[in-house]
């Protein structure tokens, strides 16, 4: 067997690729994974997933592909609350002095 090296992740794959603006995406992937869940769980098609939301049903479709570069998260907390998903957002300190802010979705 192979000896691989590997590096541990940090909890945020974009952050590890460099990617500018990771946490903005990590919530947006986040934020369309809950919608994505809700639509599931209701067992709704793409169509009754759109007439719901109030998008086209292609948006849906992208949601599901994790094509989010036409959402902002904004529009993607409007698509949680259409769905009667409730939202919190909580603001508190960093978690330490040496640590840069996050945003988080849980």
């Amino acid at each position: 067997m192979p000896n691989r090296e590997f590096t541990p992740s940090s909890g945020n794959v974009f952050a590890d690729l460099n990617l500018p603006e990771a946490d903005d995406l990590l919530a947006k992937a986040e934020l369309a994974a809950k919608i994505i869940a809700e639509i599931q769980r209701r067992r709704l098609t793409q169509s009754q997933a759109a007439a719901v939301l109030g998008i086209d049903q292609p948006k849906v479709s992208a949601l599901n592909q994790g094509k989010l570069t036409g959402f902002s998260i904004e529009r993607l907390m409007r698509l949680l609350l259409a769905l009667g998903r409730d939202i919190e957002i909580t603001v508190k300190r960093r978690s330490g002095s040496g640590t840069v802010a996050r945003l988080r979705v849980a």
